[in-house]
């Protein structure tokens, strides 16, 4: 008797436009996992910092936002990949889950409980 194959979660490698089109996020291999980068500030928010000011880290506080890791650690389940997502304008990290459907990247963040997502375009 065969066994079903199982699905394994679709590609998320490439480049993303964040919800807004403020930034354009790279994801792609870093060692095992996936990770993602911030590659292109499209919509620079008016009167915010471009560093990363509310990092926890004071030493981490004067990097610039433009190619800061804010995915990271991302390794695929059976329909979707599991990792961390950092917000450098809250300077939390949260817990996070990738899913793709065809041209569009679902982005959820959680919080304990509470859980948000976010809906990222293929970019050019």
């Amino acid at each position: 008797m065969a066994t079903p194959a199982t699905a394994a979660a679709p590609s998320v490698s490439g480049n993303w436009l964040t919800e807004g089109g403020k930034a354009i996020v790279q994801v792609a291999p870093c060692g095992a996992a996936l990770c993602g980068r911030i590659v292109r500030i499209v919509k620079p928010d008016p009167g915010k910092p471009l560093n990363d000011a509310n990092n926890p880290d004071k030493a981490l506080r004067s990097r610039p936002i433009l190619g800061i890791a804010i995915l990271s650690g991302f390794t695929p389940g059976s329909d979707r990949w599991k990792g961390q997502i950092y917000d450098p304008q809250s300077g939390r990290t949260y817990r996070s889950e990738l899913s793709r459907e065809g041209n569009m990247l679902k982005v959820k963040g959680c919080f304990g409980p509470f859980c948000r997502t976010q809906e990222w375009s293929k970019a050019n």
